[in-house]
Protein backbone atom coordinates (compact mmCIF):
# COMPACT_ATOMS: atom_id res chain seq x y z
CA UNK A 1 0.00 0.00 0.00
CA UNK A 2 1.43 3.48 -0.80
CA UNK A 3 2.13 5.47 1.71
CA UNK A 4 -0.73 7.83 2.38
CA UNK A 5 0.33 11.54 3.64
CA UNK A 6 -2.60 13.81 4.93
CA UNK A 7 -2.00 17.30 4.62
CA UNK A 8 -4.97 18.31 6.73
CA UNK A 9 -6.49 22.24 6.63
CA UNK A 10 -5.37 24.23 9.48
CA UNK A 11 -6.48 27.46 10.81
CA UNK A 12 -4.16 29.83 11.49
CA UNK A 13 -5.66 32.03 14.31
CA UNK A 14 -5.10 35.64 14.54
CA UNK A 15 -4.01 36.22 18.26
CA UNK A 16 -6.47 38.81 19.78
CA UNK A 17 -4.44 40.90 21.28
CA UNK A 18 -7.44 42.39 24.12
CA UNK A 19 -6.93 39.12 25.46
CA UNK A 20 -4.00 37.70 27.84
CA UNK A 21 -2.26 34.39 26.90
CA UNK A 22 -0.40 32.64 29.68
CA UNK A 23 2.68 30.84 29.02
CA UNK A 24 5.15 28.72 30.79
CA UNK A 25 6.92 30.70 32.90
CA UNK A 26 10.76 30.97 32.33
CA UNK A 27 13.47 29.96 34.71
CA UNK A 28 17.26 29.47 34.80
CA UNK A 29 17.62 25.46 35.09
CA UNK A 30 21.52 25.61 35.38
CA UNK A 31 24.81 23.29 36.24
CA UNK A 32 27.95 24.16 37.25
CA UNK A 33 30.33 21.70 35.03
CA UNK A 34 33.91 22.20 36.79
CA UNK A 35 37.14 21.11 34.26
CA UNK A 36 39.23 22.46 37.17
CA UNK A 37 41.30 19.23 38.48
CA UNK A 38 38.98 16.79 36.12
CA UNK A 39 36.14 17.21 38.91
CA UNK A 40 33.29 16.62 36.71
CA UNK A 41 35.29 16.38 33.54
CA UNK A 42 35.65 13.16 31.81
CA UNK A 43 38.71 11.01 32.75
CA UNK A 44 41.94 10.40 31.18
CA UNK A 45 43.57 12.38 28.16
CA UNK A 46 42.21 9.89 25.30
CA UNK A 47 40.45 12.73 23.18
CA UNK A 48 37.43 10.59 22.04
CA UNK A 49 37.00 9.30 25.44
CA UNK A 50 36.92 12.96 26.83
CA UNK A 51 34.38 13.73 23.80
CA UNK A 52 32.07 10.65 24.71
CA UNK A 53 31.48 10.52 28.30
CA UNK A 54 30.72 14.77 27.92
CA UNK A 55 28.06 13.56 25.33
CA UNK A 56 26.91 10.99 28.67
CA UNK A 57 26.94 13.78 30.64
CA UNK A 58 25.28 16.15 28.53
CA UNK A 59 22.19 13.71 27.20
CA UNK A 60 21.57 13.16 31.39
CA UNK A 61 21.40 17.26 31.82
CA UNK A 62 19.22 17.11 29.11
CA UNK A 63 17.00 14.11 30.46
CA UNK A 64 16.68 16.27 33.86
CA UNK A 65 15.48 19.19 31.55
CA UNK A 66 18.45 21.16 32.48
CA UNK A 67 18.85 24.42 29.80
CA UNK A 68 22.32 26.13 31.07
CA UNK A 69 25.42 24.46 31.25
CA UNK A 70 27.99 26.46 33.06
CA UNK A 71 30.84 25.49 31.40
CA UNK A 72 34.44 26.21 33.44
CA UNK A 73 36.55 27.67 30.46
CA UNK A 74 39.07 29.82 32.51
CA UNK A 75 40.87 27.62 35.30
CA UNK A 76 43.32 29.44 37.01
CA UNK A 77 45.25 31.54 34.52
CA UNK A 78 44.60 28.54 31.99
CA UNK A 79 42.04 27.80 29.28
CA UNK A 80 39.95 25.03 27.65
CA UNK A 81 39.63 27.19 24.89
CA UNK A 82 42.56 28.20 22.27
CA UNK A 83 44.06 31.72 23.01
CA UNK A 84 46.44 34.29 22.17
CA UNK A 85 46.55 35.56 25.45
CA UNK A 86 46.60 32.12 28.41
CA UNK A 87 47.84 28.99 27.95
CA UNK A 88 45.75 25.58 27.70
CA UNK A 89 45.04 24.06 31.02
CA UNK A 90 46.86 20.33 31.50
CA UNK A 91 43.51 18.97 32.46
CA UNK A 92 43.02 17.78 28.70
CA UNK A 93 46.33 16.60 27.94
CA UNK A 94 48.17 15.96 30.69
CA UNK A 95 50.33 18.73 30.24
CA UNK A 96 50.29 21.91 31.25
CA UNK A 97 50.28 24.37 28.13
CA UNK A 98 50.25 21.93 25.33
CA UNK A 99 46.81 22.07 23.29
CA UNK A 100 44.86 19.21 22.65
CA UNK A 101 44.31 17.56 18.90
CA UNK A 102 40.72 19.22 19.15
CA UNK A 103 39.16 22.25 21.23
CA UNK A 104 36.82 21.47 24.28
CA UNK A 105 35.03 24.43 23.96
CA UNK A 106 33.68 24.57 20.47
CA UNK A 107 32.87 20.96 20.96
CA UNK A 108 30.83 21.57 24.27
CA UNK A 109 29.20 24.36 22.44
CA UNK A 110 28.14 22.31 19.76
CA UNK A 111 26.98 19.43 21.81
CA UNK A 112 24.73 21.66 24.17
CA UNK A 113 23.12 23.72 21.28
CA UNK A 114 22.05 20.39 19.53
CA UNK A 115 20.25 19.57 22.96
CA UNK A 116 18.96 22.93 22.90
CA UNK A 117 20.98 23.90 26.14
CA UNK A 118 22.63 27.37 26.25
CA UNK A 119 26.57 27.17 27.75
CA UNK A 120 27.95 29.86 29.50
CA UNK A 121 31.13 30.14 29.36
CA UNK A 122 32.89 30.37 33.50
CA UNK A 123 35.45 31.94 33.79
CA UNK A 124 37.75 32.29 37.42
CA UNK A 125 38.92 35.83 37.67
CA UNK A 126 41.44 36.65 39.81
CA UNK A 127 42.88 33.45 40.98
CA UNK A 128 45.75 32.34 38.48
CA UNK A 129 47.19 29.46 39.11
CA UNK A 130 49.53 27.27 42.22
CA UNK A 131 53.10 27.71 42.60
CA UNK A 132 53.83 23.97 41.28
CA UNK A 133 51.91 24.92 38.09
CA UNK A 134 53.46 27.78 37.71
CA UNK A 135 56.78 26.05 37.02
CA UNK A 136 55.23 23.53 34.60
CA UNK A 137 53.80 26.80 32.28
CA UNK A 138 57.16 28.91 32.58
CA UNK A 139 57.22 32.50 30.70
CA UNK A 140 53.23 31.63 29.36
CA UNK A 141 52.04 32.30 32.26
CA UNK A 142 50.62 35.73 33.39
CA UNK A 143 52.17 35.66 36.84
CA UNK A 144 55.43 35.97 34.37
CA UNK A 145 53.68 37.77 31.61
CA UNK A 146 52.63 40.24 33.98
CA UNK A 147 54.32 40.26 37.53
CA UNK A 148 53.23 43.52 38.37
CA UNK A 149 49.54 42.43 38.44
CA UNK A 150 49.92 39.56 40.49
CA UNK A 151 50.47 38.74 44.23
CA UNK A 152 51.39 36.15 45.67
CA UNK A 153 48.73 34.35 48.53
CA UNK A 154 50.26 31.20 50.23
CA UNK A 155 51.13 28.63 47.70
CA UNK A 156 49.12 30.14 45.16
CA UNK A 157 49.15 33.26 42.87
CA UNK A 158 45.92 35.92 42.72
CA UNK A 159 45.85 39.01 40.46
CA UNK A 160 45.26 41.90 42.15
CA UNK A 161 41.76 44.09 41.90
CA UNK A 162 43.80 47.12 42.31
CA UNK A 163 46.04 47.39 40.15
CA UNK A 164 44.43 49.11 36.95
CA UNK A 165 45.71 46.68 34.20
CA UNK A 166 43.91 43.82 35.99
CA UNK A 167 40.46 45.01 34.77
CA UNK A 168 42.42 45.49 31.40
CA UNK A 169 43.65 42.15 31.36
CA UNK A 170 40.63 40.54 31.73
CA UNK A 171 38.35 42.27 29.73
CA UNK A 172 40.77 41.35 26.72
CA UNK A 173 40.49 37.67 27.68
CA UNK A 174 36.46 37.93 27.77
CA UNK A 175 36.44 39.71 24.09
CA UNK A 176 38.72 37.51 22.59
CA UNK A 177 36.33 34.65 23.67
CA UNK A 178 33.37 36.16 22.61
CA UNK A 179 34.80 37.28 19.55
CA UNK A 180 35.79 34.13 18.69
CA UNK A 181 33.00 31.34 20.25
CA UNK A 182 29.64 30.99 20.14
CA UNK A 183 28.93 31.34 23.89
CA UNK A 184 25.09 32.44 25.00
CA UNK A 185 27.07 33.77 28.44
CA UNK A 186 30.04 34.74 30.14
CA UNK A 187 30.58 33.43 33.60
CA UNK A 188 32.34 35.16 36.17
CA UNK A 189 33.40 33.19 39.18
CA UNK A 190 35.46 34.31 42.31
CA UNK A 191 35.41 38.11 41.30
CA UNK A 192 36.07 39.29 44.70
CA UNK A 193 38.78 39.70 46.76
CA UNK A 194 40.14 37.08 48.71
CA UNK A 195 38.62 35.38 52.46
CA UNK A 196 40.22 36.51 55.29
CA UNK A 197 41.98 33.61 55.70
CA UNK A 198 44.31 33.78 52.59
CA UNK A 199 47.56 35.80 53.14
CA UNK A 200 47.00 38.30 50.20
CA UNK A 201 48.78 41.55 50.67
CA UNK A 202 47.80 44.48 48.87
CA UNK A 203 49.10 47.24 51.01
CA UNK A 204 51.56 48.65 48.18
CA UNK A 205 48.49 48.70 45.72
CA UNK A 206 46.40 50.56 48.43
CA UNK A 207 49.48 53.12 49.39
CA UNK A 208 49.61 53.91 45.99
CA UNK A 209 46.12 53.74 44.31
CA UNK A 210 43.73 54.21 47.38
CA UNK A 211 44.57 57.82 47.62
CA UNK A 212 43.05 57.93 51.59
CA UNK A 213 39.61 56.12 50.86
CA UNK A 214 38.53 53.74 53.63
CA UNK A 215 39.73 50.03 52.71
CA UNK A 216 36.39 48.29 51.78
CA UNK A 217 34.88 51.07 49.76
CA UNK A 218 38.30 51.19 47.38
CA UNK A 219 38.29 47.55 47.19
CA UNK A 220 34.63 47.34 45.97
CA UNK A 221 35.22 49.85 43.95
CA UNK A 222 38.52 47.67 42.22
CA UNK A 223 35.87 44.95 41.73
CA UNK A 224 33.42 46.99 39.99
CA UNK A 225 36.13 48.83 37.55
CA UNK A 226 36.46 45.26 36.44
CA UNK A 227 32.80 44.38 35.67
CA UNK A 228 32.39 47.55 34.19
CA UNK A 229 35.59 46.56 31.98
CA UNK A 230 34.14 42.99 31.11
CA UNK A 231 30.74 44.15 30.65
CA UNK A 232 31.84 46.77 28.08
CA UNK A 233 34.00 44.18 26.16
CA UNK A 234 31.69 41.62 25.85
CA UNK A 235 28.46 43.54 25.04
CA UNK A 236 30.60 46.01 22.62
CA UNK A 237 31.62 42.76 20.55
CA UNK A 238 28.22 40.68 21.02
CA UNK A 239 25.23 42.33 23.01
CA UNK A 240 23.03 39.59 23.21
CA UNK A 241 25.75 37.85 25.23
CA UNK A 242 24.46 37.15 28.75
CA UNK A 243 26.89 38.63 31.55
CA UNK A 244 26.07 36.83 34.76
CA UNK A 245 28.68 35.66 38.11
CA UNK A 246 28.20 34.09 41.39
CA UNK A 247 28.89 35.75 44.22
CA UNK A 248 29.11 34.87 47.73
CA UNK A 249 25.49 33.86 49.08
CA UNK A 250 24.87 36.60 51.90
CA UNK A 251 25.32 39.97 49.97
CA UNK A 252 25.32 41.79 53.54
CA UNK A 253 23.92 41.77 56.72
CA UNK A 254 20.38 41.78 57.50
CA UNK A 255 18.21 43.29 60.25
CA UNK A 256 17.55 40.45 62.65
CA UNK A 257 20.02 37.94 61.15
CA UNK A 258 24.05 38.48 60.61
CA UNK A 259 26.28 37.04 58.10
CA UNK A 260 28.72 35.75 60.73
CA UNK A 261 31.23 37.97 58.57
CA UNK A 262 30.73 36.20 55.44
CA UNK A 263 29.45 38.52 52.96
CA UNK A 264 29.56 39.69 49.39
CA UNK A 265 29.75 43.47 49.53
CA UNK A 266 31.49 43.93 52.99
CA UNK A 267 33.71 40.98 53.23
CA UNK A 268 35.04 40.50 49.60
CA UNK A 269 34.46 43.34 47.98
CA UNK A 270 31.84 42.20 45.44
CA UNK A 271 28.04 44.68 45.59
CA UNK A 272 26.82 42.08 42.97
CA UNK A 273 23.04 43.67 43.36
CA UNK A 274 24.61 47.36 42.33
CA UNK A 275 26.42 45.44 39.28
CA UNK A 276 22.82 44.04 38.38
CA UNK A 277 20.56 46.98 39.16
CA UNK A 278 23.01 49.35 36.59
CA UNK A 279 22.42 46.59 34.14
CA UNK A 280 26.60 45.22 34.09
CA UNK A 281 25.28 42.26 34.74
CA UNK A 282 22.54 39.78 33.80
CA UNK A 283 22.17 36.76 35.93
CA UNK A 284 23.48 36.38 39.27
CA UNK A 285 23.75 33.08 40.50
CA UNK A 286 24.52 33.22 44.64
CA UNK A 287 26.20 30.48 46.11
CA UNK A 288 24.08 29.39 48.65
CA UNK A 289 25.30 26.47 50.34
CA UNK A 290 23.52 26.68 53.83
CA UNK A 291 20.82 25.88 55.34
CA UNK A 292 18.09 27.14 58.22
CA UNK A 293 18.07 30.73 59.04
CA UNK A 294 21.48 31.27 56.54
CA UNK A 295 19.84 30.83 53.44
CA UNK A 296 15.62 31.21 53.26
CA UNK A 297 15.56 35.10 54.17
CA UNK A 298 19.37 35.44 52.22
CA UNK A 299 17.33 34.26 49.23
CA UNK A 300 14.30 37.09 50.17
CA UNK A 301 17.20 39.86 50.62
CA UNK A 302 18.95 38.90 47.24
CA UNK A 303 15.22 39.16 45.17
CA UNK A 304 13.65 42.27 47.02
CA UNK A 305 17.20 44.00 46.21
CA UNK A 306 17.03 43.49 43.00
CA UNK A 307 15.54 46.05 40.22
CA UNK A 308 16.25 44.42 37.30
CA UNK A 309 17.11 41.55 35.58
CA UNK A 310 17.45 37.88 37.34
CA UNK A 311 18.59 36.34 40.46
CA UNK A 312 18.78 32.48 40.00
CA UNK A 313 20.19 30.95 43.59
CA UNK A 314 23.25 28.42 43.83
CA UNK A 315 22.62 25.29 45.36
CA UNK A 316 24.79 22.86 46.65
CA UNK A 317 23.76 19.26 45.26
CA UNK A 318 27.51 18.55 47.04
CA UNK A 319 25.80 19.28 50.14
CA UNK A 320 24.12 16.11 50.26
CA UNK A 321 27.46 14.11 50.08
CA UNK A 322 28.54 11.99 53.18
CA UNK A 323 31.95 12.97 52.28
CA UNK A 324 30.79 17.26 52.73
CA UNK A 325 28.01 18.21 54.96
CA UNK A 326 25.91 15.31 54.56
CA UNK A 327 22.21 16.81 54.01
CA UNK A 328 19.27 14.55 53.47
CA UNK A 329 17.51 15.26 50.16
CA UNK A 330 14.41 16.71 51.74
CA UNK A 331 17.07 19.63 52.61
CA UNK A 332 17.38 20.18 48.79
CA UNK A 333 13.87 19.69 48.18
CA UNK A 334 13.02 22.00 50.54
CA UNK A 335 15.41 24.86 49.33
CA UNK A 336 14.10 24.35 45.78
CA UNK A 337 10.22 24.18 46.15
CA UNK A 338 11.04 27.29 48.30
CA UNK A 339 12.64 28.95 45.13
CA UNK A 340 9.51 28.21 42.94
CA UNK A 341 7.01 29.30 46.01
CA UNK A 342 9.43 32.99 46.01
CA UNK A 343 9.41 33.43 42.09
CA UNK A 344 13.56 33.51 42.13
CA UNK A 345 14.35 33.31 38.19
CA UNK A 346 15.52 29.83 38.62
CA UNK A 347 18.44 27.70 40.06
CA UNK A 348 22.32 26.69 39.43
CA UNK A 349 22.95 23.43 41.09
CA UNK A 350 27.06 22.72 42.30
CA UNK A 351 28.11 20.66 40.57
CA UNK A 352 27.65 18.35 37.43
CA UNK A 353 28.75 15.13 39.17
CA UNK A 354 26.93 14.92 42.37
CA UNK A 355 23.59 15.56 40.57
CA UNK A 356 24.57 13.22 37.25
CA UNK A 357 25.51 10.31 39.80
CA UNK A 358 22.03 10.80 41.91
CA UNK A 359 23.45 11.55 45.22
CA UNK A 360 20.46 10.50 47.61
CA UNK A 361 18.87 10.35 44.75
CA UNK A 362 18.87 13.52 43.46
CA UNK A 363 18.39 13.13 39.98
CA UNK A 364 15.59 10.80 39.85
CA UNK A 365 13.87 13.51 42.08
CA UNK A 366 14.83 16.42 40.16
CA UNK A 367 13.95 14.96 36.09
CA UNK A 368 11.03 13.01 37.65
CA UNK A 369 9.24 15.83 39.91
CA UNK A 370 11.12 19.12 39.78
CA UNK A 371 11.30 19.81 36.13
CA UNK A 372 9.29 17.28 34.50
CA UNK A 373 8.83 19.78 31.62
CA UNK A 374 11.33 21.86 29.46
CA UNK A 375 11.42 25.77 29.72
CA UNK A 376 13.10 28.59 27.85
CA UNK A 377 15.80 30.46 30.33
CA UNK A 378 14.34 34.53 30.96
CA UNK A 379 15.32 37.11 28.11
CA UNK A 380 17.61 39.65 28.97
CA UNK A 381 17.20 43.25 28.08
CA UNK A 382 17.19 44.37 24.12
CA UNK A 383 18.96 47.31 23.60
CA UNK A 384 16.55 47.71 20.08
CA UNK A 385 13.52 47.56 22.48
CA UNK A 386 12.15 45.97 19.41
CA UNK A 387 10.62 42.34 19.36
CA UNK A 388 10.90 40.37 16.61
CA UNK A 389 7.76 39.84 14.07
CA UNK A 390 5.00 37.14 14.46
CA UNK A 391 6.29 34.46 12.72
CA UNK A 392 4.10 32.55 9.55
CA UNK A 393 4.00 28.75 10.12
CA UNK A 394 2.16 26.39 8.63
CA UNK A 395 1.44 23.34 10.41
CA UNK A 396 1.26 20.05 8.66
CA UNK A 397 0.28 16.48 9.76
CA UNK A 398 1.37 13.01 8.75
CA UNK A 399 0.40 10.19 10.71
CA UNK A 400 1.45 10.60 14.10
CA UNK A 401 3.57 13.40 13.29
CA UNK A 402 3.00 17.29 13.41
CA UNK A 403 5.12 19.40 11.01
CA UNK A 404 5.72 22.74 11.98
CA UNK A 405 7.85 24.71 8.98
CA UNK A 406 8.68 28.43 9.43
CA UNK A 407 9.57 29.87 5.53
CA UNK A 408 12.13 32.62 7.85
CA UNK A 409 14.93 31.30 9.53
CA UNK A 410 15.84 32.27 13.09
CA UNK A 411 14.81 30.73 16.59
CA UNK A 412 11.25 29.25 17.03
CA UNK A 413 9.86 28.47 20.00
CA UNK A 414 6.85 25.89 19.95
CA UNK A 415 3.61 25.82 22.57
CA UNK A 416 0.97 23.60 23.19
CA UNK A 417 -1.82 24.57 25.04
CA UNK A 418 -3.19 22.63 28.18
CA UNK A 419 -6.01 23.84 30.24
CA UNK A 420 -5.91 27.76 29.87
CA UNK A 421 -1.71 28.06 29.51
CA UNK A 422 0.25 27.55 26.61
CA UNK A 423 3.32 24.67 27.54
CA UNK A 424 6.76 25.07 26.23
CA UNK A 425 7.39 21.87 23.65
CA UNK A 426 11.15 22.79 21.70
CA UNK A 427 12.73 25.25 19.93
CA UNK A 428 14.32 25.38 16.39
CA UNK A 429 16.15 27.10 14.17
CA UNK A 430 16.22 25.43 10.97
CA UNK A 431 12.83 26.45 10.12
CA UNK A 432 11.41 23.02 10.86
CA UNK A 433 10.37 21.33 14.02
CA UNK A 434 8.45 17.18 14.43
CA UNK A 435 6.30 16.65 17.21
CA UNK A 436 5.03 12.82 18.47
CA UNK A 437 2.39 13.58 20.95
CA UNK A 438 1.92 10.79 23.34
CA UNK A 439 -1.68 10.99 22.69
CA UNK A 440 -3.94 11.01 19.80
CA UNK A 441 -6.05 14.09 21.23
CA UNK A 442 -2.91 16.09 21.24
CA UNK A 443 -3.06 16.27 17.22
CA UNK A 444 -6.26 18.59 17.56
CA UNK A 445 -5.06 20.75 20.41
CA UNK A 446 -4.16 24.35 20.22
CA UNK A 447 -0.50 25.68 19.12
CA UNK A 448 1.09 28.52 19.72
CA UNK A 449 4.61 29.54 17.90
CA UNK A 450 6.57 32.81 18.59
CA UNK A 451 9.79 34.04 16.93
CA UNK A 452 12.33 34.54 19.10
CA UNK A 453 15.76 37.01 19.16
CA UNK A 454 19.11 36.27 20.68
CA UNK A 455 18.23 38.38 23.46
CA UNK A 456 15.41 35.81 24.26
CA UNK A 457 12.91 38.43 23.69
CA UNK A 458 9.91 36.65 22.24
CA UNK A 459 6.84 37.95 19.05
CA UNK A 460 3.47 38.00 19.74
CA UNK A 461 2.04 34.37 18.93
CA UNK A 462 0.54 32.97 15.58
CA UNK A 463 -1.89 30.19 16.72
CA UNK A 464 -2.01 27.46 14.44
CA UNK A 465 -4.60 24.12 15.01
CA UNK A 466 -5.04 20.79 12.84
CA UNK A 467 -8.86 20.80 11.70
CA UNK A 468 -10.81 18.67 12.41
CA UNK A 469 -11.38 16.42 15.55
CA UNK A 470 -11.30 12.86 16.20
CA UNK A 471 -14.90 11.19 15.66
CA UNK A 472 -16.32 10.10 18.81
CA UNK A 473 -18.35 6.66 18.45
CA UNK A 474 -21.14 4.65 19.82
CA UNK A 475 -21.21 1.41 18.79
CA UNK A 476 -20.26 1.11 15.25
CA UNK A 477 -17.02 1.67 13.03
CA UNK A 478 -17.79 1.96 9.49
CA UNK A 479 -14.79 1.87 7.15
CA UNK A 480 -14.94 3.25 3.96
CA UNK A 481 -12.86 2.04 0.45
CA UNK A 482 -12.39 -1.06 1.97
CA UNK A 483 -8.39 -2.03 0.78
CA UNK A 484 -8.31 -5.56 -1.44
CA UNK A 485 -5.09 -6.88 0.37
CA UNK A 486 -6.43 -6.67 3.61
CA UNK A 487 -6.95 -9.61 5.33
CA UNK A 488 -7.71 -8.14 8.96
CA UNK A 489 -7.62 -5.39 10.92
CA UNK A 490 -5.76 -4.49 14.88
CA UNK A 491 -7.70 -2.40 17.07
CA UNK A 492 -4.82 -0.44 18.82
CA UNK A 493 -4.89 1.59 22.08
CA UNK A 494 -3.86 5.16 21.80
CA UNK A 495 -0.10 3.68 22.22
CA UNK A 496 -0.28 1.73 19.68
CA UNK A 497 -0.74 -1.57 21.74
CA UNK A 498 -2.72 -4.25 20.18
CA UNK A 499 -5.67 -5.00 21.42
CA UNK A 500 -7.55 -7.46 19.31
CA UNK A 501 -7.56 -8.95 15.56
CA UNK A 502 -11.43 -8.32 13.85
CA UNK A 503 -12.47 -9.34 10.37
CA UNK A 504 -12.00 -6.91 7.35
CA UNK A 505 -15.47 -5.97 6.84
CA UNK A 506 -16.68 -2.53 6.17
CA UNK A 507 -18.41 -2.40 9.95
CA UNK A 508 -16.90 -3.24 12.83
CA UNK A 509 -18.70 -3.70 16.29
CA UNK A 510 -16.26 -1.31 19.37
CA UNK A 511 -19.30 -1.77 21.90
CA UNK A 512 -17.46 -3.15 24.21
CA UNK A 513 -14.45 -0.56 24.00
CA UNK A 514 -14.23 1.46 27.29
CA UNK A 515 -13.64 5.56 26.89
CA UNK A 516 -10.48 6.31 25.23
CA UNK A 517 -8.92 6.94 22.23
CA UNK A 518 -8.04 4.15 19.49
CA UNK A 519 -6.32 3.59 16.24
CA UNK A 520 -7.04 0.78 13.75
CA UNK A 521 -5.07 -0.45 11.50
CA UNK A 522 -4.66 -2.86 8.72
CA UNK A 523 -3.55 -6.26 8.38
CA UNK A 524 -2.23 -6.98 4.99
CA UNK A 525 -1.39 -10.46 3.10
CA UNK A 526 2.46 -9.78 3.57
CA UNK A 527 2.52 -9.15 7.46
CA UNK A 528 2.66 -5.00 6.96
CA UNK A 529 0.47 -3.24 8.65
CA UNK A 530 -0.98 0.54 7.82
CA UNK A 531 -2.99 3.26 10.53
CA UNK A 532 -6.59 4.11 8.59
CA UNK A 533 -7.95 6.12 11.53
CA UNK A 534 -8.57 7.29 15.17
CA UNK A 535 -11.37 7.31 17.02
CA UNK A 536 -12.33 7.53 20.92
CA UNK A 537 -15.28 6.08 22.51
Amino acid sequence: MKRLLLMLSFALLAANLTQAQDFDRREYRAVWLTTFLGLDWPKGHDPLTQQKQLCRILDQLQAAKVNTVLFQVRLRGTTAYDSDIEPWDGIFTGTPGRRPTYDPLAFAIEECHRRGMELHAWMVAFPVCKLNVLKALGTKSVVRKHPELCRRSDDQYIMDPGMPGTADYLANLCRELVSQYDVDGIHLDYIRYPEAGLHFDDAATYRKYGKGRELKAWRRDNVTRVVEKIHEAVKSQKPWVRLSCAPVGKYADLPRQSSRGWNARDAVGQDAVMWLNKGWMDVLFPMMYFDGDNYYPFVLDWLERAERGTVAPGLGVYCLSAGEKNWPLLTLQRQMNFLRTAEAGGFALFRSDFLTNNTKGVYDWLAGEYTTRPVLTPPIENPQSTLPATPRATLTRQGYDLHFNFPIDGIHNIYIKEGKTFSFLGQTATGHFTYRPALPARLYAEYAVKAMDRYGCESQPAFLKIGGEIQALKDTLHVADLPIDVKAFWICDAFGRKLRTVDATSTIDVSDLGPGYYELRTVGRKGRSHRVRLFRR
